[in-house]
């Protein structure tokens, strides 16, 4: 048995921003000296990010959800349409084949320049930006029908009815509401009022695949369970102020976004669905270990003024150091190897994160391109970010889909140091 994915979705906010127009205002939150522009400059170019989503930019480059095409509004339901653009008529971005097979991020050379009021320039060396209450505000209005928007989409791909959704599994860590993210999903996808609701809440970037298996574990239990899977993350509401090099690392990375999954047992799913019929992905098995002795590498905290990321620079070294025996450890259990993995959806946790897993495994480039190509159009959105992935993945001309191309590993790293895992047929 096991979770077959029959529908995946994803949703970005209206507005974005380049990285470089990123790095402008991140300066101002800093001190703005000389000396401390040209670091944030060459730290910006080098994080892997061309273009990130927040709900903090009102008004400025459009996102991926908000292009226009022949003048009318058009809402994108693949995540390789993410701004890579051609210009229009009128000079709006317009999503096209070949700059969506390219990945490249394109300038409109009308481009709006970016507005955002939410993070003010500091007024001097102590300030600290937003309280967390005022971040938490944001969070409440933003986070729910950003997570609706990509739940319709998952319900929509798979052919279903919101009403047949029995279970449904919320992922986030970046922020708290009660009522929360669940009665907006409830009353956004119009969800049955009896759906049996369950939270998976501060695990960080890993989120979404503790999802995974929550599901599978109902799915296997229930055959008549039908689940929604939802993680919704606005990391830019955490934006830090002040010089502290960890902080400055996270917020030349993390972004905004929610995806979604629906699916039942695998012995019940359709054998036919109406847009990813052939090639949908079954959970057979997860996996997860923590690291000895490194608590202290990553972490994730709520301060005065919002959540608080650390990440040691030891992180990628540490991965690169252990990843190989775990992984080699867990897919015997299921009788495989790590070169008969054929695709690797890993969590862009940055650069050298990737560089590391890489490395660890032995993969070829195209093996974790995937990875890389949603990093650069996307950011690190936290616990979202690995659907993007698989969903580029099942998108991309080499698809998950068709004979030979299972089996695939999702693969993600959070606060322990955590090591957790999919395992995709």
């Amino acid at each position: 048995m096991g979770f077959k994915i029959e529908g995946l979705g994803t949703a970005t906010p209206k507005y974005g921003v380049a990285q470089e127009d990123a790095a402008a205002i991140a300066e101002t939150l800093t001190g703005d000296t000389e000396s401390r522009s040209r670091v944030i400059s060459g730290l910006y170019r080098r994080s892997g990010v061309r273009f990130r989503h927040s709900v903090a930019v009102e008004s400025g480059r459009p996102g991926r959800d908000n292009v226009k095409q022949n003048g009318e509004s058009e809402s994108l339901s693949r995540a390789d349409a993410s701004i890579p653009a051609a210009e229009s008529e009128e000079g709006l971005a317009v999503a096209t084949m070949d700059s969506i097979q390219t990945g490249l991020l394109r300038h409109v050379e009308h481009q709006q320049s970016v507005t955002q009021s939410f993070y003010p320039p500091a007024s001097g060396p102590d300030d600290r930006g937003p309280s967390t209450a005022t971040r938490l505000n944001a969070y409440e209005k933003h986070a729910g029908p950003l997570a609706v928007v990509a739940a319709r989409r998952a319900i929509e791909s798979a052919g279903w009815q919101a009403n047949e959704v029995t279970h449904l599994i919320t992922v986030s860590c970046t922020g708290f509401a009660a009522p929360g993210i669940d009665l907006a999903l409830i009353t956004g996808c119009g969800l049955n009022l009896g759906v049996q609701r369950t939270h998976i809440g501060f695990m960080g970037c890993h989120g979404a695949i503790n999802g995974l298996r929550v599901a599978k574990a109902f799915a296997e239990a229930d055959p008549n369970a039908r689940l929604l899977i939802c993680a919704v993350e606005l990391c830019s509401l955490h934006q830090q102020y002040g010089w502290d090099p960890e902080h400055i690392v996270s917020n030349a990375l993390f972004a905004d976004g929610a995806a979604a999954v629906v699916g039942q047992r695998t012995s019940n799913a359709s054998s036919v669905s109406e847009n990813r019929s052939e090639r949908a992905p079954s959970v057979t098995a997860t996996g997860s270990t923590l690291l000895a002795e490194t608590d202290d590498l990553m972490g994730w905290r709520i301060g005065d003024h919002g959540f608080e990321m650390s990440l040691s620079a030891q992180v990628p070294a540490v991965i690169e150091r252990s990843l190989r025996e775990w992984m080699t450890q867990w897919l015997a259990e299921h009788d495989l190897t790590i070169d008969r993995v054929r695709n690797w959806a890993i969590h862009p946790g940055g650069p050298k994160i990737l560089r590391s897993c890489a490395n660890a495994l032995s993969l070829e480039e195209s093996q974790w391109a995937a990875s890389t190509s949603v990093l650069a159009d996307f950011g690190n959105m936290s616990s979202p970010t690995v659907l993007f992935v698989l969903e580029r993945l099942l998108d991309s001309d080499q698809s998950l889909g068709g004979d030979g191309s299972f089996p695939c590993v999702m693969l993600a790293f959070g606060p322990g140091l955590s090591i957790e895992a999919v395992l995709l047929r």
